[in-house]
């Protein structure tokens, strides 16, 4: 069974069938109640299928070597998931751990833990005991985002070879000046546009507008164009579409576009890809551009300025100017008198304190 949605088409996602009742409950939860994006749907689903997987083993259900994809969960019931202690949870994420889980994917376990364990207490009230209270696992480090120089940014859009040409220097077009997310491209339709603007569907089905700047503008013309020329168009509305099908392009489709074009620019296996390209736009507007953090903040469609302020500590360009703006940055060494070859000093220099003797402004 597949564990991912279509992110084209969010609604459509795995049955959520493979996994204990109480878990499909507390997924109905999420989804109806709390009105959780499928997406954030669909990572709990991954990450507590995960747990009880291996909980499955941990309780001798299946053996310790048994292929996760065909251990049945259907059978975990209230009573077997009322057995969970504390120790578990610490056990699941050495566990994870072990297996190249880093900071941030072991927090996200737990949070999903954390999730479905308050739910089972506090909400349907069929546990008594919170198998994951007061477990902490710290703030996981913000790693710094890897991003495109400004030159890399331009080597890419003028290196690229495709079939479609007009529709892939569009996509890079976007991602280098939109900084919008892989599953928002993939989701904008050609109603989206509206003169100088486009609406993009972010995280948790929240809108924002976007200005297109004269680079946008100037990719979307002759795509459009190319793109009404095709004899095929399978879905019309959709703006990023399959040559061959006519269909819209998936984010794996897109991924590999990226990944070609990274390739034929000489950028390959240096760990790019689309949501790099996210974070060349932001890095490159904070850089040369001066943005504010708010306005960067509403652009990424970030809930708050603190997620965006990652940018602030990558601009080396200000942090160098901002340190030579110092009134002190003019001052240069010079070696007291004692170390002075006679003829340097003077009668008015000798006459003056030794600190300002050693420190001229230049």
């Amino acid at each position: 069974m597949s564990s991912y949605i279509d992110v084209a088409h969010p609604d459509r996602h795995a049955p959520y069938l493979d996994i204990p009742d109480d878990v499909i409950e507390y997924l109905h939860y999420l989804d109806f109640v709390k009105q959780r994006s499928p997406r954030t749907v669909n990572g709990y689903y991954i990450d507590l299928r995960g747990f009880f997987r291996y909980m499955a083993m941990d309780w001798g259900l299946v053996p310790r070597d048994a292929e996760p994809e065909k251990i049945d969960l259907t059978h975990i019931t209230t009573a077997r998931i009322a057995q969970v202690r504390k120790r578990d949870i610490f056990n699941y994420l050495e566990y994870a751990r072990a297996n190249d889980n880093g900071p941030k994917a072991r927090a996200r376990k737990l949070s999903a833990l954390r999730g479905f364990f308050n739910y089972m207490c506090a909400q349907v009230n069929k546990l008594h005991e919170n198998p994951t209270e007061n477990i902490n696992l710290g703030t996981p480090k913000k790693a710094l985002p890897k991003y495109l120089t400004l030159e890399e940014s331009i080597s890419l859009l003028q290196n690229i070879q495709s079939d479609f040409y007009e529709r892939d220097y569009c996509i890079l077009t976007l991602f280098l000046n939109c900084g919008m997310r892989l599953a928002e491209l993939v989701t904008i339709d050609l109603d989206d546009f509206r003169d100088d603007t486009i609406r993009i569907v972010g995280k948790g089905s929240k809108e924002r507008l976007v200005y297109l700047n004269a680079a946008c503008l100037s990719a979307l013309a002759p795509y459009l164009k190319a793109r009404a020329a095709l004899p095929n168009l399978a879905e019309p509305q959709a703006l990023f579409v399959s040559k061959k099908t006519g269909k819209r392009l998936t984010a794996r489709r897109v991924e590999q576009i990226v990944a070609r074009c990274l390739q034929s620019a000489g950028l390959a296996g240096r760990g790019y890809s689309p949501h790099k390209l996210r974070h060349t736009a932001a890095t490159l507007m904070y850089q040369h551009g001066n943005v504010d953090m708010l306005a960067l903040k509403e652009i990424l469609g970030h809930e708050n300025v603190s997620t965006t302020q990652i940018y602030t500590h990558i601009n080396q360009r200000q942090l160098r100017e901002a340190v030579a703006a110092s009134p002190l940055s003019g001052l240069t060494y010079t070696p007291p008198a004692s170390q002075q070859d006679p003829g340097e000093a003077d009668g008015q220099g000798a006459a003056q304190p030794a600190a300002k003797r050693r420190y001229r402004h230049r």
